[in-house]
């Protein structure tokens, strides 16, 4: 087959070229480096106490918004209206969430957490808190909030919205 070496050739099986840079040059590179860790550890902590990181962020918005509805959760977490279902599913058939017929429009359901939920909300939020304290303990404050400023610029300026998870 003749086409074969010629293939070869165009992707580059010869000497590597100057002009590419390096993969540790991008700072989009770092941040992902940095988030995977910091995630990563987070999760593990956190289905350490039988919910996963995207339950976690439901049950998060739901604690500081009270009752609510899927609609207004994916509005508030950026997740499709189906994500959030699924998720809403597993977080009531784990007992932390229940789900009720609105008053209302029999049609449509009223979400809250239930009093184990409202319980593991705070635990899991100290765990947030903690798992950032061991990854940027060794930032001064300075540091720390000189970083915030200059992620939430790019979040403004890019006008980035909140990325689905799970």
């Amino acid at each position: 087959d003749n086409k074969t070496p010629q293939f070869k050739r165009r992707v580059g099986h010869s000497e590597p070229h100057e002009s590419v840079s390096e993969l540790e040059s991008h700072l989009g590179y770092w941040l992902r480096y940095i988030s995977n860790h910091v995630s990563h550890t987070f999760q593990m902590k956190v289905e350490e106490s039988g919910v996963t990181v995207s339950e976690w962020v439901i049950m998060r918005e739901m604690f500081r918004i009270g009752y609510t509805s899927s609609t207004e959760i994916a509005r508030h977490t950026g997740l499709t209206k189906s994500a959030v279902s699924k998720l809403v599913s597993r977080l009531e058939e784990k007992a932390l969430l229940s789900r009720l017929l609105a008053e209302e429009d029999q049609r449509n359901h009223v979400l809250s957490l239930t009093k184990e939920g409202k319980l593991l909300v705070p635990l899991l939020a100290d765990m947030a808190d903690q798992n950032d304290a061991e990854f940027f303990e060794f930032l001064t404050d300075i540091e720390k909030d000189s970083l915030l400023t200059l992620l939430k610029k790019i979040v403004r300026e890019k006008q980035l919205k909140p990325f689905a998870i799970d």
